[in-house]
């Protein structure tokens, strides 16, 4: 089985109209070669997963959370010439996020009876941020203009340095940019990828339900991706009738395309047939309209103590505002760019900076040159959280009092500089 998380949807033309293509294969590909403790990080939380669903929570020590689930989002639109999206657009796709994951969306009723009593409501709301991450007001809507006139699956849309926009702190807001894409519809990042990449990527033509195009202009492509995002693999478990981890999913032989209708018989799933109508198929946005409970549990998993989402729940980002500061989030940007896009390490080959990723304890080995001189710890924000003197060749760090996420090593002696960039785990 493949467990294919990050998707992207192509938009490509046929006889039979418009249809939903995945692109996922090339893109877990090119994060891979960029980030080669990926793989390890989705596996460790899939075990996570695994131990906090509700079959494997009979020893009473995992602890689902209870309740609405409210996620901050931060819109980031990139415009180029006059295209624009109007704010009364961005909260039109905040309220069909909704509908969906709260199951308040009126095509319920097109549900088939067969599968009416798997269909969940989520529990999990978005909000537009009320507060950004320095505590200022905002609307939770980014604009920037940009000379890019199209953008692609390498997540330069994701940088001021490459044209774009620079995530705000994934551990309190979900993160979605739109931008033009040519052929894409959107995709998503996977729990476990690189924080400052993390986050939900749209194109204009499907965004929203005002202005975007049919038969994606139900704000749908933004509900498929957000799932993504919340640990959702295509319901075909991306290979020929295969696995997509959830129990109550019936099994099928590939995607979907167009707006089917009755039973489709395939891979043994009789007698509902396949669940074409679930968000995570690849059906017309018109005919999508469910996730099931087992989806609802695998999502809210993640939330769970020590859940890669965890921290969402206690974000401040949906406050009331606590900072007076004046800088404008462009300026924020080019100020912490250097930061989030740190310069490649410079170092002697005799220092070595273990384990990366690392839960406790850091270990900075270097040469005697390094003795004496100051190493600090940042954070996503470029805030010094920690100074440390280099006292020995063997410095160990603690660590294990942060909070997980993405942290940057920087000293500086006569002729070299150390700029590593930490996961925490």
């Amino acid at each position: 089985m493949r467990t294919v998380f990050l998707c992207s949807l192509l938009l490509v033309a046929m006889v039979a109209g418009a249809q939903r293509e995945c692109a996922s294969t090339q893109y877990r590909t090119e994060q891979r070669v960029r980030n080669k403790t990926f793989q390890q990080q989705t596996a460790a939380i899939e075990s996570f997963i695994q131990k906090h669903l509700p079959a494997s929570t009979t020893n009473g020590t995992a602890k689902m959370p209870t309740g609405i689930i409210r996620i901050p989002i931060v819109v980031h639109i990139l415009e180029s010439g006059s295209s624009t999206i109007s704010d009364d657009r961005v909260r039109d796709q905040i309220a069909a996020l909704n509908r969906d994951f709260r199951k308040r969306n009126a095509d319920t009723s097109k549900i088939p009876d067969h599968f009416k009593r798997l269909a969940a409501d989520i529990e999990i709301e978005f909000a537009l941020a009320t507060a950004d991450p320095k505590g200022r007001a905002t609307t939770g809507i980014i604009r920037k203009k940009t000379d890019v006139k199209q953008w692609d699956l390498d997540d330069k849309i994701k940088f001021a340095s490459s044209g774009g926009s620079n995530a705000w702190d994934p551990k309190s807001y979900l993160n979605i940019w739109v931008g033009p894409m040519s052929r894409v519809l959107g995709y998503a990042s996977e729990p476990g990828g690189p924080l400052e990449e993390d986050g939900v990527v749209i194109n204009p033509s499907a965004f929203g339900t005002k202005g975007a195009t049919a038969p994606f202009n139900l704000g749908r492509t933004a509900t498929h991706e957000v799932g993504h995002w919340l640990g959702l693999i295509h319901i075909w478990g991306d290979e020929y009738c295969g696995d997509d981890l959830i129990s109550d999913t019936p099994p099928q032989t590939i995607y979907t395309a167009g707006c089917p209708s009755g039973v489709r018989l395939g891979c043994d799933n009789d007698p509902g047939g396949t669940m074409y109508m679930n968000y995570m198929d690849f059906a017309n946005d018109a005919c999508m309209n469910l996730f099931t409970i087992g989806q609802k549990n695998r999502m809210r998993s993640l939330f769970a103590g020590g859940g890669f989402r965890e921290s969402l729940i206690y974000s401040k980002g949906l406050n009331a505002p606590w900072s007076t500061e004046t800088d404008t989030p462009e300026e924020e940007e080019e100020k912490e760019e250097n930061v989030k896009q740190p310069a490649p390490p410079v170092m002697t080959a005799s220092t070595k900076v273990y384990p990366n990723p690392v839960f406790n304890e850091l270990v900075l080995q270097v040469d005697a040159s390094w003795i004496g001189h100051e190493l600090q710890l940042l954070n996503m924000n470029g805030l010094i959280i920690q100074r440390i003197r280099i006292t020995t060749r063997e410095q160990k760090i603690a660590l294990g009092t942060l909070l997980k996420g993405v942290y940057f090593l920087k000293a500086q002696n006569a002729d070299q500089r150390i700029n590593e960039k930490i996961m925490k785990l």
